[in-house]
């Protein structure tokens, strides 16, 4: 077993000590605490039924009674609800009465509880955007940095990876030797560093085999106003994956590493 072999054992072990389930038997929801952070730093907590071979994922409205509480309103900002159905768009996720919800056969279930946590998480980061100093989200920033480069990427690129479960990456480069999967982080934290690893190791060797070209990772990070701790960067870079400080994304280096 190489190392990344391990590494990828590891956070399965990981995932599995860290989430409990309960089980309501009055009403047949679940409860599924994950270990997965959410916008106050609490543990994502998602809800689970089995009806006739039907399963039915939710965030009981947490999601976007968080984003209120916040200061981040989606009714009143067309922008943040725009934003919002392309993230329902993205995750096959639907609302129903102020829930993010998410069905599917009892065989999809990780998958759809993949895909719910995702936009649990991708909402969670809209909060950013009730700081009068944001002007724009942070992915559409990057999507201009791409286009201001002449660059020709494919937006909000899905591939399966070898677990069977599909990942979304920002953007996707592809050129004659070697395609490049980016993320945008409006911050790095020891959840989504890991998951972004993850996500890209285990659509690697899929992407390889039928591209016939090396598939690399690549992380464009927010660091105006804010301190990136080393640790994560580091993180990065021993897995061999890139990444672009925003502050630093003019300099030749840096642009060089959109290059495909």
């Amino acid at each position: 077993m190489n190392w990344i072999e391990e590494s990828i054992k590891e956070y399965y072990d990981w995932l599995r000590q860290k989430t409990t389930v309960t089980k309501d038997l009055q009403t047949g929801w679940s409860t599924i605490v994950t270990p997965f952070t959410g916008l106050f730093n609490d543990n994502i907590e998602i809800y689970a039924r089995l009806d006739n071979g039907r399963v039915t994922l939710s965030d009981d409205g947490q999601t976007l009674s968080n984003l209120e509480l916040a200061g981040a309103s989606v009714l009143r900002s067309p922008k943040r609800k725009e934003w919002l159905e392309m993230i329902f768009m993205n995750y096959g996720i639907t609302l129903v009465e102020n829930e993010l919800q998410v069905t599917g056969s009892e065989k999809e279930f990780n998958q759809k509880k993949h895909n719910l946590i995702s936009a649990i998480s991708e909402v969670a980061d809209m909060a950013m955007m009730a700081k009068h100093t944001v002007s724009s989200i942070f992915k559409e920033d990057v999507r201009g940095y791409l286009d201001e480069q002449n660059v020709i990427y494919t937006p909000q690129f899905i591939a399966k990876g070898s677990t069977g479960i599909e990942f979304t990456f920002d953007f996707q480069i592809a050129g004659r030797q070697r395609e490049l999967v980016i993320k945008s982080f409006n911050s790095l934290n020891k959840i989504n560093v890991p998951n972004f690893l993850f996500g890209w190791e285990d659509i690697k060797t899929a992407r390889e085999k039928i591209s016939g070209k090396e598939l690399k990772g690549l992380a464009i990070v927010n660091n105006q106003d804010k301190e990136i701790k080393q640790e994560y960067l580091d993180a990065l870079i021993s897995k061999g994956a890139g990444y672009i400080l925003w502050d630093n994304r003019y300099q030749p280096e840096m642009i060089g590493k959109l290059e495909a």
